[in-house]
């Protein structure tokens, strides 16, 4: 492997912007970072990247994606979705368990590691997923290999939906893992459900979804796992917060002190409930995109960190399955190839600066999962690292890497794109025109995820 040196860039990491700084990326590992000229004799060994002032971030690390594979591959697969993610600065991900079969057995899980290792060019970590009667099988799991277990405390596919209030206390009270949850009350949702379908028959308009996947229901689904994670001590992150009243539940500071943690989806920061006008089910997620009101404080969360994480949820369909009508449309989108370049633009537009986008999608989740010498710019790390450039363009059916072949930001512009993406020292992606899907090197492929986990 030869060195590689990023030269004169500007780098965001740990809360500054360090302009005309150059790193050498040694066997696979940051080596040095420079402030001043990078030595001759160094540049004479190594292939050189003019960053020209160009950003360069930490590669992001979403903590949760769907890449549908197995058994869901005709939406998106574990090489496609990785090569999206690559496409859009995201170097790490922790994929979710309800694919077909879904990875509830570690025989299961295994089998997705491994098809990971032969197609990933990112690297990669899987949830178990919890039921209501596999307990055995997760507390086999290995903390230091695994990134969590999955709990769907709301509807989800097959038999992952964990209700019972018995099996719920025995998981949080035992679980030497992380335990990740989707928060929402089934019994309200089914209660909104019944409703709209006495109001408008199978023709439910888009614009209820916010009023069946209401806030009452995220709040109190979220509510009663903060209680019993207070009450077990249980190390409980909470996803894809999107209401207002939810934030209230959740202490403020860095992550590193805080057992009770949480994530926000770039859907809920960009989109509001005006969006489904337009929008449709392109912006059908669960929970559900809501009020103004509740994007407004999501971001004040992010900035006043009580919000923990942002990431994708990224969780494809086809055209096909998305433009039916309410009840059968599912719920999810491809969003991993745009969520850095739309944080970003954010910041552009003075929502969050660019050193809060690099805590939130890099810092944190390395922090809060205890990922390995991944998430920053220091030496001696793994050289995980995009660079963007800034260049106006729109994303088109042409541009998009996503297996569905669309994305919910079509005919939206973007001020940044990504240009290249190391992974592990090793240059997996390039692209001078934003306005193509860009070049991948395959001949390497991304690594399994290890943790450390004596920080929480």
């Amino acid at each position: 492997m030869r060195d590689i040196v990023i030269k004169d860039a500007r780098v965001v990491n740990e809360g500054k912007i360090l302009r005309d700084t150059s790193i050498l990326i040694r066997n696979g590992i940051i080596e040095k970072i420079f402030r001043d000229e990078v030595p001759a004799n160094i540049l004479a060994n190594a292939d050189v990247i003019d960053a020209d002032g160009k950003f360069l971030l930490p590669g992001v690390i979403d903590d949760q994606v769907h890449f549908r594979d197995p058994g869901l591959t005709h939406k998106g697969d574990i090489e496609s979705e990785s090569k999206a993610a690559i496409a859009g600065g995201i170097t790490s991900f922790m994929e979710m368990p309800n694919t077909i079969p879904q990875a509830v057995t570690q025989e299961l899980l295994e089998q997705k590691y491994l098809r990971a290792s032969e197609v990933s060019l990112a690297n990669y970590s899987f949830y178990i997923g919890a039921t209501n009667d596999n307990l055995e099988e997760l507390l086999k799991t290995d903390p230091s290999k695994v990134c969590g277990v999955k709990v769907f405390m709301g509807s989800s596919t097959g038999n992952m939906l964990v209700d019972n209030p018995e099996t719920l206390s025995t998981l949080f009270s035992k679980s030497k893992m992380l335990i990740a949850t989707h928060c929402e009350d089934e019994q309200i949702i089914q209660a909104n459900i019944a409703a709209a379908r006495e109001k408008y028959g199978e023709e439910v308009p888009m614009s209820e979804h916010p009023k069946i996947r209401d806030t009452n229901a995220c709040f109190k689904s979220t509510s009663k796992a903060v209680e019993l994670a207070k009450k077990f001590g249980t190390r409980l992150h909470v996803l894809h917060l999107s209401t207002a009243g939810e934030i209230a539940l959740f202490e403020a500071g860095p992550v590193k002190n805080k057992k009770i943690t949480n994530e926000v989806c770039v859907h809920h920061l960009w989109f509001t409930e005006a969006d489904y006008e337009k929008k449709g089910s392109h912006i059908k997620w669960n929970p559900s995109i809501k009020s103004a009101n509740d994007r407004l404080a999501l971001i004040k969360g992010v900035n006043e960190n009580r919000i923990d994480v942002i990431a994708t949820d990224h969780a494809p369909h086809t055209l096909e399955e998305k433009d039916q009508t309410y009840f059968k449309s599912p719920s999810g989108g491809p969003l991993v190839q745009h969520s850095l370049v739309a944080m970003l633009e954010m910041s552009r537009n003075g929502k969050i600066s660019i050193e809060k986008v690099v805590e939130k999608m890099c810092h944190a989740p390395a922090d809060l999962f205890g990922i390995e010498k991944r998430g920053y710019i220091r030496k001696g790390y793994k050289a995980d690292l995009v660079l963007v450039d800034a260049v106006r363009w729109t994303v088109s059916k042409e541009n998009i890497l996503a297996k569905c072949g669309w994305s919910p930001f079509e005919g939206d512009s973007f001020y940044y794109f990504v240009t290249q993406t190391i992974v592990n020292g090793n240059l997996v992606y390039e692209n001078n025109n934003p306005n193509s899907k860009g070049t991948f090197y395959e001949g390497t492929k991304g690594e399994r995820l290890t943790f450390n986990r004596n920080h929480s």
